[in-house]
């Protein structure tokens, strides 16, 4: 990370390896691991940006009772949040409470999706699983309750920012009909404002309120005034933009369409290959998330925390693509603060290759190849590793003739 000049570096620090409980005793090892991580990263002069919360519940809080869909929650992890804070916060000035807020809760407690509960749904009968609201609000109450108790016991000393991260998918309608635009507004209150009305404003989209009733839960006023301008930064997480229709449609994620797009009342349309999640490159998408979020949202401070394109793991270490992905969104990123957001970080998925929750090991999206069949698990830098050092110390423009140049250099060291 040092040779490439990193600024920054992200990773989750993982609950159960830290309190394996969930609550009480914190294991010494765990604690002596992301010390000596957070150190080393210090001391290189790279700044840690810790999340908190990425899916690994400690099983003991499931079994008791449930896990997010429990407001019991709420305490467990603010406990956790206070640990954390109390033991790395004089190095850590950068937090996100929880990975994902939006998809987490439609991925995890609507469809049982790899780290979730919930049960089969009967799709014929309409017997949602309310539990993705449920979870979603509890997610809202324990960021604030992180977020406020860190502003009362840390931030004078540690002098550090607390955000909430929200998967971003670009949206556009699919025609010029106005059935589509319409669509596209009530997909983006239901993706973005479920999570982000309540922080800036204090309370759910009037639109998600009219469509689910009862099924979404009601802020008391005690807890809109907590929840309401608890956030630092909003942490969004892209890469792809989707096409909205009014119309039924194939969807790029069957199970999420079932449940939360019938909410909706629209579909999205993919632009590439969904089931492999290799989409189209599309940047005017991500400058239009940040537009949307300095005009509807007043313009909160932002990190692009994920933005990164898959590549089916192994198959060469020229990967172009990559670059020319990087480059693009990176400039629709520029493009965005020159019109007033106020962006303040860009973080490329990945540093190297790793385990993808959904793609598992045939996708990945390190700038360094791992090879996991090594058990010393050897990395090798990919192009994208060399053009993103150039880039970061200068040395590299970001017209495509450097990358042409790099290709010559790269090609005869590029073999698996």
């Amino acid at each position: 990370m040092a040779e490439m000049g990193l600024e920054a570096f992200r990773f989750s620090i993982s609950w159960p390896r830290l309190i394996p409980n969930g609550r009480g005793p914190i294991n010494p090892k765990g604690l002596l691991f992301y010390k000596n991580l957070i150190k080393e990263l210090r001391g290189h002069g790279i700044e840690p940006h810790v999340t908190l919360y990425h899916y690994d519940l400690p099983q003991s809080l499931e079994d008791e009772y449930g896990g997010w869909i429990n407001p019991k929650i709420i305490e467990d992890f603010t406990a956790f949040a206070n640990v954390c804070f109390r033991e790395f916060g004089d190095d850590v000035k950068l937090w996100t409470t929880i990975n994902e807020a939006p998809i987490f809760a439609i991925a995890s407690y609507g469809e049982g999706i790899k780290f979730g509960h919930c049960l089969p749904i009967n799709y014929s009968t309409g017997n949602f699983c309310t539990e993705t609201y449920i979870a979603g609000h509890n997610m809202l109450l324990a960021h604030a309750s992180a977020s406020n108790l860190y502003k009362l016991k840390y931030k004078t000393k540690q002098r550090g920012s607390v955000g909430l991260s929200i998967s971003a998918y670009g949206l556009s309608p699919y025609t010029n009909s106005k059935d589509d635009e319409i669509a596209t507004q009530r997909a983006e209150a239901f993706l973005y404002g479920w999570m982000l009305k309540p922080l800036v404003f204090g309370d759910y989209p009037d639109i998600m309120k009219r469509t689910l009733g009862s099924r979404l839960p009601v802020f008391s006023e005690e807890e809109s005034e907590q929840v309401k301008g608890s956030t630092d930064f909003v942490g969004v997480i892209h890469y792809n933009t989707f096409y909205v229709t009014n119309r039924p449609a194939p969807s790029p994620i069957t199970s999420i369409n079932k449940l939360f797009f019938t909410d909706i009342g629209a579909s999205l349309i993919a632009t590439g290959n969904a089931s492999s999640f290799e989409f189209d490159a599309i940047p005017w998408g991500l400058e239009d998330i940040l537009e949307h979020l300095k005009e509807s949202y007043n313009n909160p401070p932002i990190y692009i925390l994920e933005n990164g394109k898959p590549m089916k793991h192994g198959s060469t270490l020229q990967d172009t693509p990559r670059i020319e992905f990087i480059q693009a969104y990176i400039g629709a990123v520029l493009n965005a603060i020159k019109n007033g957001s106020d962006t303040r970080g860009y973080f490329v998925w990945s540093m190297v290759d790793l385990y993808e929750i959904m793609g598992g090991y045939i996708t990945s999206y390190g700038m360094y190849y791992v090879n996991f069949s090594d058990p010393g698990r050897k990395r090798s830098p990919k192009l994208s590793a060399s053009w993103y050092t150039g880039f970061l110390n200068g040395t590299i423009d970001v017209a495509s003739q450097d990358t042409i140049q790099l290709q010559r250099k790269f090609s005869g060291s590029s073999s698996l």
